[in-house]
């Protein structure tokens, strides 16, 4: 496809030499635009979920070049179960070759493809420094994503804990919680989900979807799946990942609260997946609870880890609390924004 002068996009085979420069363009960008501190994936975990074998997305990614040399990239993700009028897409342009409008040639050549498959609504990130505050005027991600039709549908904060945290401070928030929890088992392990909870581990994970702040996002609760955990777990092996898992059980031993660190073994740091606690079950700070127990667990099996890195909506006010009492400092900003 050729859209501003001379431009040609094309898919890649991720087994084919094109990953590498599409993945060195797409972080080059994101670098550039966010920082050194940036939580980009390595090289060999974006490579490994584009050559995984899934019926549950189909993700594509693009190479944008300009008489052989490369510019720019994209990628595009669209749920193949649920969710099926969705598609979640990235646009990056090197720095060097931006305002020349590769960025809307990208942005409108993934757009067509996500039509094509009959997709409805798309949505796609964009951060900003802390410093702009929670409007990001300013910001050359939001101001492109306004101009092509875009509107921010859920606002986050990224938040990062640097470890580790005191022993004290640990038992200290872990006797807060106790004092609301004693119905409820705590339980924590590394790795895949146990078999005997796995059932009701994925009923509580596919409704993060909507009982997580969604803001407005276009978004359905998925089917509780438990292909679905088992295919995510094969990926995170896949790519060198470790996972630990805090949660809640009530007394028939079903999980009602959970959440989840991600380790990376390519960079070495940690990174907040899903919490969230049943909404039947809240006011028992049991999501304070699973926090502290899985950092205590992250903690004492990698001690040289760095950092946990997270998301918050920003109106998501009890989530927030229990990070900020946990040490979490304000890093930039998260917008999802939506067309």
């Amino acid at each position: 496809m050729s859209g501003s002068t001379g431009l040609v996009i094309e898919r890649i085979d991720p087994l084919d030499d094109a990953f590498d420069a599409w993945f060195d363009a797409v972080t080059t960008s994101w670098l550039d635009v966010r920082g050194p501190d940036a939580d980009v994936w390595a090289r060999e975990e974006l490579h490994a979920e584009l050559r995984q074998k899934t019926t549950k997305t189909d993700r594509r990614a693009y190479l944008a070049r300009v008489d052989g040399t490369v510019v720019g990239g994209a990628w595009l993700a669209m749920p193949l179960v649920d969710n099926v009028h969705r598609a979640m897409l990235v646009v990056a342009v090197l720095p060097a070759h931006r305002r020349h409008g590769h960025g809307t040639a990208l942005l409108e050549h993934v757009e067509a493809e996500a039509r094509a498959a009959g997709r409805t609504s798309l949505a796609g990130e964009v951060w900003w420094p802390w410093s702009l505050g929670s409007t990001g005027d300013g910001s050359p991600g939001r101001e492109f994503a306004v101009a092509r039709g875009y509107a921010a549908a859920l606002i986050e904060v990224r938040r990062v804990l640097r470890l580790p945290v005191a022993a004290e401070t640990l038992d200290r928030l872990a006797a807060e919680a106790a004092e609301r929890h004693g119905a409820y088992t705590l339980r924590s392990w590394v790795g895949p989900v146990p078999d005997d909870i796995v059932e009701s581990w994925a009923a509580l994970d596919a409704s993060l979807e909507t009982e997580a702040p969604t803001g407005d996002l276009d978004v359905e609760a998925p089917k509780p799946d438990v292909g679905r955990v088992r295919e995510m777990e094969q990926l995170v092996d896949a790519q060198k990942r470790t996972l630990y898992h805090s949660v809640a059980l009530d007394a028939h031993g079903a999980v009602v609260a959970y959440t989840v660190i991600g380790y990376s073994s390519h960079d070495g740091n940690s990174y907040q997946w899903g919490t969230l606690v049943e909404a039947a079950h809240r006011g028992h700070r049991l999501g304070l609870a699973v926090k502290v127990a899985n950092l205590r667990l992250l903690q004492s099996e990698r001690p040289e880890v760095p950092t946990v890195s997270t998301y918050n909506a920003e109106v998501n006010a009890h989530m927030i609390h229990v990070n900020e009492a946990m040490g979490f400092d304000e890093v930039e900003w998260l917008a999802s924004f939506q067309k």
